[in-house]
């Protein structure tokens, strides 16, 4: 399967729904990173996280509602629709809701940033669909959709230094699902938080060494997701002269040689599979790159192959039933086809 110039038909559409339907509420196998002050902590995972439980983990869980919801907005009248439906009724209740927000006060920077940055994009999506239903879910949602704005914030402002690596520490990837979330709010002190500090970690940085990537099993290109975030704060001319600096890659001739696809060549091992996500996030976070480089940039035209390239290797077997990918790589690869990032 593989899908093409910002487009994703029903058929495919509806192959990301059902991974996404096949695993929700799937509690176990379960990955959890919590802090356990005593035997009462210890709960499964539908009683501590009782909306997202399912998926392996929670962030894979929010951003497969994430996907359920972008997928029924995009497709109103697809056959998959009153199934996402009911899901969706399922899982965002008010008490389900109090159900999160317990467990987050108890620990309040529980899956931040990463979680938290899905989260903020899950209640955004809810929030631009004109729809009864969304408009229900959302309310449901959007006590949990403060606390968690409220402790990202509190989070970024104590943050001395950014995470660097390319999987769910990563601060620059997050910071960018964020800021799209607290511009769509019309939230100026946590988009000028977030601004501040993506200068203050990024604006002077120079010469990153593109070629060392993936840094063991990646799904998220550290590089790449600077730049996404700093396209974000910049100018056309400016984030140019930024990204000559950041990247004077991309100005030699060579330029698709520092940046070539990842194979999976076991679909069953966790940690490789995230290389699937690596190819997916390198293509939408290089589709970010080019919307904000002038028109007559000399790097667009080579970008643009590097993108489709990891595009069209990142949709191979993307909606493989393996368990170690199909809980969360759908969302990669609809974040990429419906061209989320780029503000639609």
């Amino acid at each position: 399967m593989q899908f093409n110039n910002n487009h994703i038909d029903r058929t495919t559409a509806a192959s990301f729904v059902k991974l996404v339907l096949d695993c929700i509420d799937r509690e176990y196998p379960h990955s959890q990173l919590c802090w356990f002050d005593s035997d009462e902590d210890i709960k499964p995972p539908r009683e501590m996280t009782p909306a997202f439980y399912g998926c392996l983990d929670w962030h894979s869980a929010v951003h497969g509602h994430w996907l359920l919801v972008r997928l029924c907005r995009c497709f109103p009248t697809a056959t998959f629709a009153d199934s996402v439906r009911t899901a969706l009724d399922r899982s965002l209740t008010p008490a389900k809701i109090q159900g999160e927000i317990a467990h987050l006060q108890k620990r309040p920077f529980f899956e931040c940033p990463y979680g938290f940055a899905w989260l903020l994009q899950l209640a955004m999506e809810l929030r631009e669909w004109d729809d009864p239903q969304a408009n229900t879910w959302l309310a449901a949602l959007a006590p949990l959709e403060t606390i968690v704005a409220t402790n990202f914030q509190i989070w970024l402002q104590k943050l001395a230094a950014p995470d660097r690596t390319g999987t769910h520490s990563q601060t620059a990837f997050a910071l960018g699902l964020a800021l799209d979330w607290a511009r769509s709010r019309s939230d100026r002190d946590f988009a000028d938080a977030i601004a501040t500090k993506a200068r203050q970690f990024y604006l002077n940085d120079c010469n990153y060494p593109l070629q060392i990537e993936p840094i063991a099993y990646d799904f998220i290109s550290p590089g790449l997701a600077e730049a996404d975030l700093m396209r974000r704060l910049l100018a056309p001319t400016d984030f140019a002269d930024w990204l000559s600096n950041f990247l004077p890659q991309f100005h030699a001739a060579e330029a698709s040689q520092c940046l070539q696809p990842l194979q999976v060549e076991n679909p069953n091992d966790y940690y490789q599979a995230h290389f699937r996500g690596l190819n997916l996030s390198r293509a939408w976070m290089l589709e970010g790159i080019i919307s904000q480089l002038p028109i007559d940039d000399a790097r667009l035209a080579p970008l643009r192959e590097i993108a489709e390239l990891h595009r069209q290797h990142g949709s191979v077997d993307v909606t493989s039933d393996c368990y170690a990918s199909s809980h969360w790589v759908g969302t990669f690869a609809v974040y990429l086809a419906t061209a989320r990032g780029l503000g639609s």
